[in-house]
């Protein structure tokens, strides 16, 4: 509950409430449930607002950053490559399958990740089509920016970096 109260009060760029009755989604449960299947750990979710752009929130993860570093585990869970309109469901059962450029923009998020070069991912739209192609809506990228906003510069790394039915990918980024 620590983490709740701080939120409400740490944040000048967004108004913060919290809802007992909304639920969790199945961008937290899916993950949270594997990391802590004994379900003893409180989880706070943030709805993203959909009216705002990359850059907003950017800003946002960056007041959450103060939160992380009090010990607040925060999991920005979504895909940066998630095209399910073309999805190729006859190839979902083989390992690793992806277009190349599915695979291609996955590569070059990393590599913007991995030199801290976040004003480009923030501006993702003026990275070309295999952008576009990734990224038709942006729920599911949205949660990146919140990884990197409360990564601070604490050293990054990747983890099950793959890539599922051609248009998905489903690498995971940790800092610290």
């Amino acid at each position: 509950m620590i983490a709740a109260m701080s939120l409400l009060t740490l944040t000048s760029i967004a108004h913060v409430e919290l809802d007992h009755d909304w639920g969790l989604d199945h961008g937290t449960w899916t993950i949270i449930r594997h990391m802590y299947p004994e379900a003893k750990v409180p989880v706070l979710q943030l709805s993203i607002d959909h009216t705002k752009g990359p850059q907003y929130h950017y800003e946002l993860a960056k007041e959450l950053y103060a939160l992380r570093k009090k010990g607040v585990l925060i999991v920005g869970s979504g895909n940066m490559v998630h095209n399910l309109r073309m999805v190729a469901w006859d190839k979902m059962l083989e390992p690793e399958y992806g277009y190349d450029w599915a695979l291609n923009i996955n590569d070059q998020f990393k590599e913007l990740i991995a030199t801290g070069n976040y004003q480009r991912l923030i501006n993702y739209e003026s990275l070309g089509r295999e952008a576009q192609l990734a990224i038709p809506t942006p729920e599911h990228y949205l949660p990146l920016m919140y990884t990197l906003g409360a990564g601070g510069s604490d050293q990054v790394s990747f983890f099950n970096d793959k890539a599922v039915g051609g248009s998905l990918t489903m690498t995971s980024v940790k800092f610290g």
